[in-house]
């Protein structure tokens, strides 16, 4: 496996190129790795593979990536509009599976440039205390807001997770592990 290039050094929404700070460097550095991760859990599956429910669960690998992607897509909108940026209805169900035209590699292509624009967008900041108030939403404390420090740290921890899910289900698909 190959561990992903520090993002200090990389090319802002101007084209620039700047250090980002060490503490979001530290984050985005983080996050790749984690990104590495799971895409090292698809490696060699064909689009049959990669849409198999394997446990219990209704997951399959396929639809673990197209749901991180549009996760840390809608963090990243929030982190540029705010609650203007936040999706409306979304068809859970149907991101957490592969559907009719989907490929696993049209869904890392799109994962990939997710996580370039997420790295534009954190390059463009002026620090991670950029927030924005939450939307309203029983799962949120009234009033609340996050920085765009408490998003990525979000989006960090929902993809280590599911990266975990991945695990399982690739083993139980062939017996491959992620690490080892």
């Amino acid at each position: 496996m190959t561990y992903p290039e520090d993002p200090r050094k990389g090319e802002n929404m101007t084209g620039t190129r700047e250090l980002l700070s060490t503490e979001s460097a530290t984050i985005l550095t983080t996050l790749a790795q984690h990104r590495a991760f799971l895409r090292q859990t698809v490696r060699d599956l064909d689009d049959e593979q990669a849409a198999r429910r394997t446990t219990v669960s209704a997951l399959c690998l396929g639809g673990l990536i197209k749901h991180v992607a549009n996760v840390e897509r809608g963090w990243m909108d929030f982190v540029v509009r705010g609650t203007e940026g936040v999706q409306g209805e979304r068809d859970w169900q149907a991101e957490f599976r592969m559907l009719e035209g989907e490929t696993l590699a049209g869904l890392l292509e799109d994962y990939d440039a997710v996580a370039a624009r997420t790295e534009e967008i954190v390059a463009g900041l002026p620090d991670l205390d950029f927030d924005h108030a939450l939307p309203e939403a029983p799962w949120f404390t009234p009033g609340a807001r996050w920085s765009a420090r408490r998003v990525l740290l979000h989006i960090l921890a929902e993809t280590s997770q599911h990266a975990g899910h991945a695990d399982i289900i690739r083993e139980s698909l062939d017996g491959a592990k992620t690490m080892g």
